[in-house]
């Protein structure tokens, strides 16, 4: 057996933001990126459907210890809704349960209805998503023939333009497909909201298409495809989208600290707050990052050394 090669990547890490294909799963792109990185220190923030295509965000090496902190709570898509059909996955994945015309809906009729699922509102997720029920993912239990009823929770829908219409006639039915885009907080299902579109219009309704285009911070412009990483992997060259300084700066509100206060935040010592509300990053002169740190009284306390002494 030849000698095994080194990580592609140094300790400390960073993220690495894939643009995922159709077809994969978001473990299929873990497992190929731990592959191509030489390393088995990778984890993502949030899984992508496979149908979906865009935005994922991994951690690698030390950086998979930041994931949990990440305020990835908006997310932004682009999509394709197609009004006058259901599926049992509400998506074009599962299998068709009713099929409607809806070449009589109108742009206002369509209109006031995306209205409706704007702003703040209640949703029931997807039947087949990875919410667990008892225990069990709720995709498990509908795959075994379980009917699934899912509690509806509160999401935000910010943003859920129409951006083009296209009428579909295939001579035995008629559809009306929506380009739309899509911005939302964490925790929102498109597939939820191309079915109940569906079913205020009185049609049916399900995703065909699925793009994520942003997660927190980290966009399109942040991200390769597999395909690309590949070939930079094959030519030695780095493939980090983000080392791990530059994702803490990209990714938190920061505080400048002295090096005294590095030697105290390695040592486990707390300093003095700031006001800095929630999660923030202490960096030094350089722009190192050196903790996450998230302040209580008269405390800013560690939540994580980014970069121990040793590192």
């Amino acid at each position: 057996m030849g000698e095994r090669k080194p990580p592609l990547v140094d300790a400390l890490g960073g993220l690495l933001i894939v643009d995922k294909d159709g077809g994969w799963t978001s473990h299929d792109v873990v497992a190929k990126s731990r592959r191509l990185l030489r390393t088995k220190k990778v984890g993502h923030a949030g899984t992508l459907d496979p149908m979906a295509t865009g935005v994922l965000v991994l951690g690698v090496e030390r950086a998979t210890k930041i994931l949990g902190q990440l305020i990835l709570t908006t997310k932004a898509y682009t999509a394709t809704i197609r009004l006058g059909q259901s599926t049992i996955t509400d998506d074009a994945e599962g299998e068709v349960t009713v099929t409607t015309p809806a070449a009589h809906l109108t742009d206002a009729e369509i209109a006031a209805r995306v209205a409706e699922l704007t702003g703040d509102i209640q949703q029931v997720p997807a039947t087949v998503s990875a919410i667990k029920v008892n225990g069990e993912r709720a995709y498990a239990r509908v795959r075994a023939g379980e009917d699934v009823q899912l509690a509806a929770r509160p999401v935000t829908v910010s943003r859920f333009d129409i951006v083009e219409r296209r009428d579909i006639d295939t001579g035995t039915e008629q559809f009306v497909d929506l380009d739309v885009e899509v911005e939302c907080s964490s925790g929102t299902y498109i597939r939820a909201l191309a079915r109940d579109l569906g079913e205020k219009l009185g049609v049916g309704g399900h995703l065909t298409a699925l793009r994520r285009t942003r997660v927190g911070p980290f966009t399109l412009e942040h991200a390769r495809t597999l395909a690309t990483l590949e070939a930079a992997a094959e030519a030695e060259e780095p493939l980090l989208s983000l080392d791990i300084d530059a994702a803490v700066r990209t990714a938190f509100p920061l505080r400048e600290v002295q090096d005294t206060q590095v030697a105290d935040l390695r040592n486990g010592r707390w300093l003095d707050p700031v006001g800095i509300p929630g999660v923030y990053a202490a960096v030094d002169a350089s722009g190192n990052a050196i903790a996450l740190l998230q302040e209580s009284g008269k405390r800013a306390s560690s939540v994580m050394v980014v970069r121990p002494a040793n590192l």
